[in-house]
């Protein structure tokens, strides 16, 4: 058994180790009341693009009079032969599981995919998810084309399953040029039907007990306004509970903030019953707004995954702090018993001692 010094130091370290898992929890308390915020100020801009192009395709006729066809690539829906994962990971750990379920989901659909012969392009957000993807899937490989003028870089395919790109940092600082033009990278992609379909699986996030990991296909858009998910894995309630606990703890609200009169102002913005003009022919109207409709999902999908992050890590640091604690009350009651059979054998020693006398 260990003697009372080696107790004491040990006592030492945890305190000093829950004194910071202390100070982590309410650092990502305070990111994630900011994190909550800025999804919220971003959803009635999303709703109000979503009604505008709402409008937009019912007022104004989507097919060519003269060829029958889409007026715009993004609407029209392929044979699934060769898909786009976006997958939304963290950039950091000590966040619990939040990463793993994430990964978790995206290997459920790749091996899934594996039935329908699907060829699966992955681009990785966080550097989490970069790390354990390459680990596990191949990465694309560019090879060089003699062209008549230039040199042209190919792809040449070496897996079903290959990792095509990966962006790290960029959920530290979100900036919406940055997703706009990582959005367009996916859509040039998908009108150069170099992928069928993209999907993103991130944790989508409405309050710290109301969250899900969900499997989401943003391209093709096949209904305006509305989400498509593929599959969606819910919270349990000890994990829902345990959130609840440290938000508590944390003073963070429980639940989201009401915006459903917000939201459905935004609904009614470019919807009413009249006959509206529209300068642009529809062929350019859409070709403007859609690409940004989907770089608005990209954005708004990596705001809920940042919040759903520090809420994780939130609960995960206040899990450490109250298990450091009761490490700290085992120990301290472990070195009095140590403590007390000393002194209790010192005063044996010298009763015996005074006893042969």
């Amino acid at each position: 058994m260990a003697n009372v010094l080696d107790l004491r130091r040990r006592i030492r370290s945890v305190k000093n180790t829950r004194q910071i898992t202390k100070a982590m929890k309410m650092v990502s308390a305070a990111k994630l009341r900011r994190a909550q915020q800025r999804a919220m100020a971003a959803r009635p801009y999303a709703q109000m693009l979503a009604s505008v192009l709402d409008s937009l395709v019912r007022r104004v006729d989507i097919y060519d009079p003269e060829t029958g066809e889409l007026r715009h690539p993004l609407l029209v829906a392929r044979p699934e032969k060769r898909v786009a994962v976006v997958v939304v990971t963290g950039d950091k750990g000590f966040a619990g599981a939040f990463n793993i379920n994430v990964l978790k989901a995206a290997q459920s659909f790749i091996d899934a995919s594996e039935s329908r012969q699907l060829e699966i392009d992955i681009e990785a957000v966080g550097r989490k998810g970069r790390d354990f993807l390459r680990r596990r899937f191949v990465s694309a490989r560019l090879v060089e084309q003699e062209q008549p003028e230039h040199v042209q870089q190919a792809r040449q395919r070496q897996a079903r399953v290959e990792v095509t790109g990966d962006h790290p940092g960029i959920l530290e600082k979100l900036s919406f040029d940055r997703i706009g033009r990582f959005g367009q990278e996916l859509v040039t992609r998908y009108i150069a039907q170099d992928v069928d379909a993209v999907y993103m699986v991130f944790n989508e996030f409405q309050s710290v007990i109301s969250q899900r990991i969900v499997v989401e296909r943003i391209l093709p858009i096949m209904e305006i306004g509305k989400h498509d998910i593929a599959s969606a894995t819910e919270m349990e309630a000890e994990e829902r509970e345990r959130m609840a606990g440290a938000a508590r703890s944390s003073q963070v609200s429980l639940q989201s903030e009401d915006t459903r009169e917000a939201d459905e102002e935004a609904r009614k913005f470019g919807t009413a019953q009249v006959d509206y003009i529209y300068e642009q022919p529809p062929r350019q109207l859409l070709a403007e707004l859609l690409p940004r409709y989907v770089s608005t999902q990209l954005y708004h999908a990596m705001l809920e995954s940042v919040a759903a992050e520090h809420a994780a890590r939130m609960t995960a640091m206040d899990a450490a702090t109250n298990n450091a604690s009761d490490m700290i009350d085992s120990l301290t009651l472990i070195m009095n018993r140590v403590r007390q059979a000393a002194i209790t054998k010192e005063i044996i020693e010298i009763v015996s001692g005074a006893a042969a006398i």
